[in-house]
């Protein structure tokens, strides 16, 4: 839950920052530490940050799914579909982005697929498909 709680709270004041910028507000509604900690931020570095931050995400959450999955079953043997599953939706993410500009409703698409791929999503799913490892009692 401290995971979660740090990504909204990053990426919340993280679009109001940008959402400022962008339109040139007189003001930012991101939180005074947020805003001190982004100061002489353009956009395009935070931008740029807030791509790394989800890539830093994805990444944390296919870790935990991997760590997951072993603890459920026992063994590594899901290590290599996890991490191409989350590689191929990431690259689906990527192509609906891009297919946004022909067709503009594929970008809330690409964002919730993204944003499907920062959230415990998959541990839920793991959660509800792997059989727990039969452990012989000691």
């Amino acid at each position: 839950m401290l995971l979660g709680a740090v990504r909204e709270f990053l990426f919340l004041n993280l679009n109001y920052q940008l959402d400022h910028l962008q339109r040139g507000t007189p003001y930012s509604y991101a939180h005074s530490l947020f805003q001190q900690w982004t100061t002489g931020a353009d956009l395009s570095d935070l931008t740029l940050l807030k791509w790394i931050l989800a890539a830093a995400y994805v990444a944390l959450m296919l870790l935990m799914a991997v760590l997951l999955a072993r603890v459920l079953t026992g063994h590594h043997h899901h290590r290599r579909t996890l991490v191409i599953g989350t590689a191929m939706a990431a690259a689906l993410a990527l192509l609906l982005h891009m297919g946004a500009t022909v067709l503009p409703p594929l970008e809330a698409v690409a964002v919730k697929l993204l944003h499907a791929l920062q959230y415990p999503v998959l541990l839920l799913i793991l959660l509800l498909v792997l059989p727990p490892a039969q452990r012989t009692p000691s």
